[in-house]
């Protein structure tokens, strides 16, 4: 079996630790309503939600008549306060991830948030959800000028945990594997995510179907 050496874990958030689809279903139809449109199905935005709150309205609107006429920022703004004041209402963490992260912080690794959702919306979905305690650092799609799969977002996350050590990424969609292999870290993808594209077509370095399994593919090897 094959394992990974490192000190540092940088996770996606949205399909990879949290199941938070209903709840970003739930604003994109609110955002929707806003402008006298109909609701559309989860299945329709499932495979996006790593993408944002743009691409999500987006695809509503292309769904249900169309953009012309519609201001974006006033729309990401109707969504984005909604959301926040409904961010778990539905969302919870993957089974086996209790037990993973706790694992792995008794294990001694260093971990991280690398998400694309803002910065301000993953610190409250972690604080309201319980697991804030198990990261060092938490970086969002606009708490730099570039994100995912932009290489840089992965380092810059890493470079606030402590040491020196190597890191992985585990995600489960491509702006995950595509940032990983930008940044020249290694990627595990989980199957039960939210990808854009089957994930075995985006060749991460391992594949895994429970949030349990990943210890065992990791060996803390902290920097001397």
């Amino acid at each position: 079996m094959i394992t990974f050496p490192v000190q540092k874990i940088l996770f996606d958030l949205d399909g990879t630790l949290v199941d938070t689809a209903a709840d970003l279903h739930a604003a994109t139809n609110h955002t929707l309503s806003s402008v006298g449109r109909e609701p559309i199905s989860l299945d329709q935005v499932r495979n996006l939600t790593g993408y944002g709150a743009i691409r999500l309205i987006e695809l509503g609107l292309d769904a249900t008549g169309g953009r012309a006429g519609l201001d974006m920022t006033s729309l990401r703004h109707e969504f984005l306060q909604y959301y926040s004041q409904n961010i778990c209402d539905h969302s919870s963490v993957f089974e086996g991830g209790f037990d993973m992260l706790n694992t792995l912080k008794e294990a001694g690794f260093q971990m991280a948030i690398c998400t694309n959702k803002p910065e301000a919306m993953a610190v409250k979905l972690l604080d309201e959800i319980g697991i804030s305690p198990y990261f060092n650092a938490v970086t969002g799609g606009d708490s730099f000028d570039f994100k995912k799969p932009d290489g840089r977002h992965l380092h810059k996350t890493s470079a606030m945990l402590e040491g020196a050590g190597n890191s992985i990424m585990i995600g489960d969609s491509s702006p995950d594997v595509n940032g990983a292999r930008s940044a020249g870290f290694p990627v595990i993808a989980v199957d039960f995510g939210y990808p854009d594209r089957p994930i075995n077509e985006m060749e991460p370095d391992a594949i895994i179907s429970s949030l349990g399994d990943l210890p065992s593919l990791l060996t803390l090897t902290p920097s001397s």
